[in-house]
């Protein structure tokens, strides 16, 4: 039995079977990375960022830790609270009867986090913040999202190219072609393309 399993896997049908077999381990593999990548849960609460942004509420007044480091931090029922409470609306409105419900049972509220990069990727938003990137650069206008989804796969080769093209020597870097803008990017260039910045 195993020498006939043996000898088919030899012949011209047998090496397709094998080639598709291991093409759909592959796929699947591949699939697996990407759905980790991909905000498939249901949040506690049904947060709308468009009504929040459009009232003028800044990214960095729920998500603070953005300033400090790596992680921007998920707001509490404290922090919700802290304006719903003065607003009428919330003691009567049934999406807003969850947050309520939190805020009587004392109960933390356990965001599902969204926008997350593998393990083996150290991101830090401080940096980031640092050298002028805007939330929405990675994240999406979020005055046009109701519930929040990653716009986007945060993968490797989108943070290469964006890390390229904010070091490009080009007209919109360095307008006046001046040399010595040209060898600060080329120094940039070479650290944020280099493994050691993402992965240590």
């Amino acid at each position: 039995m195993v020498k006939k399993i043996f000898e088919w896997v030899l012949s011209p049908m047998g090496r397709i079977g094998v080639l598709i077999a291991a093409l759909s381990v592959f796929s699947l593999f591949a699939f697996g990375i990407y759905q980790t990548q991909q905000s498939l849960r249901e949040q506690p609460i049904a947060f709308r960022h468009d009504v929040h942004v459009k009232m003028g509420v800044q990214c960095l007044y729920c998500h603070p830790g953005a300033l400090r480091g790596p992680s921007p931090g998920l707001p509490t029922q404290n922090k919700c609270w802290g304006c719903h409470q003065q607003i009428a609306k919330t003691l009567t409105s049934e999406r807003l009867a969850v947050l309520v419900e939190y805020v009587k049972n004392d109960k933390p509220i356990k965001w599902v986090p969204v926008a997350q990069v593998p393990d083996f990727v150290h991101f830090n938003h401080r940096p980031h913040i640092a050298a002028g990137v805007n939330c929405e650069d990675c994240h999406g206008d979020l005055s046009k999202q109701e519930i929040y989804e990653n716009p986007q796969v945060l993968n490797m080769g989108w943070c290469l190219n964006c890390h390229k093209s904010r070091t490009a020597d080009s007209i919109q870097n360095n307008p006046n072609n001046d040399p010595k803008v040209s060898a600060l990017l080329e120094e940039k260039r070479v650290k944020l393309t280099d493994c050691g910045t993402c992965h240590y």
